[in-house]
């Protein structure tokens, strides 16, 4: 994925709305303290990561009473002033709407879990600037998936350090009767598997 482009003036969400509606599904916008970051469509591999870790989390999440799974794009409003587009995030049950006739983004004040996938581009951004948006946001944990490296940084807000991890993933949130373990040698081998199918 390429670098997110940033800009010189002090933005608003209803500006980054207003881009929104003029494009499509990319560029990217998301907004973090009054600074627009436009982030291009991802390259195959950040793609299939995301493919590979959303079949992973949507049957554990269907298992467990904690949530659902969701890609980008997305348009969450997590603190006022902000619109962030995990590339893949859990959103609480407890925020899903009773009845379809009011299904929308502004719903989504909360997360159990975002992940970004970096790119060499996208480091600063996605370890820096998010990582302490979402845990400010009160994202109960945050990961930093890495191809290149093959690792996933695992933070929560307890945490000053995260929790690097080449082996195994456990994931436990609040409410789960079981905890998920994501083999990721294995994970990032389907990830490049699915690429030479290509």
């Amino acid at each position: 994925m390429g670098m997110p482009a940033r800009t010189e003036r002090r933005w608003t969400t209803a500006d980054v709305r207003d881009l929104m509606d003029e494009s499509r599904a990319w560029p990217r916008y998301e907004l973090l303290d009054g600074e627009l970051l436009v982030t291009p469509a991802p390259g195959w591999p950040h793609q299939m990561a995301i493919q590979e870790l959303t079949a992973i989390l949507r049957p554990y999440c269907d298992r467990e009473p904690i949530g659902i799974v969701v890609n980008s794009p997305s348009d969450l409003e997590l603190r006022p002033g902000t619109i962030t587009q995990p590339d893949v995030f859990v959103v609480p049950n407890s925020l899903l709407p009773e009845t379809d006739e009011h299904v929308g983004w502004d719903l989504v004040k909360a997360l159990v879990l975002a992940v970004e996938v970096i790119s060499p581009s996208s480091v600063h951004t996605d370890r820096v600037e998010k990582r302490e948006f979402y845990l400010g946001a009160g994202v109960s944990e945050y990961w930093v998936m890495d191809l290149e490296a093959r690792m996933v940084e695992l933070w929560t807000p307890e945490r000053d350090t995260p929790l690097v991890t080449r082996g195994i993933l456990r994931w436990t949130p609040l409410g789960a009767r079981s905890e998920l373990l994501i083999d990721l040698p294995t994970f990032f081998e389907d990830v490049s598997a699915r690429l030479r199918r290509r």
